[in-house]
């Protein structure tokens, strides 16, 4: 008889100023099956330093060397919003990543061990195993939309439903200019139309510094769409790339692309472009159960799944409250909308670097 003994490994902190250390993660992350860009050093290391926040990174190895687990997390502080240990910080996944359970509970135990060090209150885990005891888990708040992409141009066009499809083909038919890029240029308009959008919506602006970092560090896998109408930006997204899928994550418009379908031609080109660079799959993101973000990307043919997030908190503390559609918001967020655009955007950064 065989008995199959566990593999031993142990869980440490990985100096992410070595390059060397980087590449070993990076390639343990593009060779999971449930990676997501947020689990990348890349990512990490850009948004702490755009947003004057810590990067770490916890790694479990074997006795050989090999990485089986890895949780990234981000130290935000805070005057607003106090301190937090976040994974992945800036984003709306990249929790523990492995496919051991026992992994998965030595990474958590080890990211709330160093939540204590560094005395934040809270740690906070967005996708992943969601830990046992001890936890807060949360399964109601958030959706991810994604679905995998056609194999040509008209098929892409017959996936979408059919009030959808019939908005697309005004866009086609519209007198709109796509361009892809990541040039100085391409960065300025997106964040030009993003923070209009975001100000619209009653929200703070990330510094434009946290998209310059992050297109820095992930290089070819990440690029800005921006849809034009008369030589102005009116629609544009920052996607990332990973193994075949491509992720729209910094999207916006201005008042006047509902009217001009620019938000209808930028979504249905970027999944044609993401075809063409090889991706098979459309991950939409995540949206909050109930707005009309959520909406619109079921009008594309999305089903929403419920996203699991979890929360730890010291004893006596309670979790941060970050959604901006809780009632204790609702004063600042409809303030917020009133504000002349310059303003929003010189205000805003200082206040957003410390969300996480």
């Amino acid at each position: 008889m065989t008995v199959q003994l566990p593999t031993l490994f142990a869980v440490g902190r990985a100096d992410l100023r070595d390059r060397a250390a980087r590449v070993r993660i990076d390639a343990f992350v593009r060779a999971q099956p449930d990676a997501t860009p947020f689990h990348l050093t890349g990512w990490n290391v850009a948004v702490a330093r755009a947003c004057g926040q810590r990067a770490h990174c916890l790694v479990a190895e074997q006795a050989d060397g090999a990485i089986v687990g890895i949780l990234p997390l981000t130290e935000i502080r805070s005057p607003l919003f106090g301190k937090a240990l976040v994974s992945s910080g800036f984003a709306v996944d990249g929790g523990i990543l492995t496919r051991r359970d026992a992994v998965a509970e030595a990474l958590a135990a080890a990211g709330w061990a160093l939540a204590r060090e560094l005395r934040c209150p809270g740690l906070e885990l967005r996708g992943g195993p969601a830990p046992g005891d001890g936890w807060i888990v949360d399964e109601t708040t958030y959706l991810g939309f994604a679905r995998d992409l056609a194999a040509d141009d008209e098929a892409q066009l017959r996936a979408i439903p059919r009030k959808q499809r019939a908005e697309v083909r005004k866009s086609l038919d519209a007198d709109l200019e796509v361009t892809v890029g990541t040039t100085p240029r391409d960065l300025a308009e997106h964040y030009a139309v993003f923070s209009e959008s975001v100000r619209n919506l009653g929200t703070p602006v990330f510094p434009a510094a946290l998209f310059r970092e992050v297109a820095a560090e992930l290089g070819d896998a990440c690029d800005v769409m921006t849809v034009r109408y008369d030589d102005t930006p009116h629609a544009s997204v920052f996607s990332l790339y990973l193994n075949g899928t491509v992720y729209p994550f910094w999207g916006g418009g201005t008042r006047a692309a509902r009217a001009l379908k620019a938000n209808d031609r930028l979504y249905y080109e970027l999944m044609l472009h993401a075809r063409r660079r090889g991706c098979t799959r459309f991950d939409f993101g995540r949206s909050k159960v109930g707005t009309g973000v959520a909406a619109f990307k079921k009008n594309w043919g999305f089903d929403p799944v419920p996203l699991r997030y979890a929360k730890r908190v010291a004893d006596g503390a309670a979790p941060r409250e970050m959604n901006p559609m809780s009632p204790k918001y609702r004063l600042q967020v409809a303030v917020w909308k009133k504000l002349p655009l310059w303003l929003a955007n010189t205000m805003g950064p200082a206040i957003a670097k410390g969300l996480g």
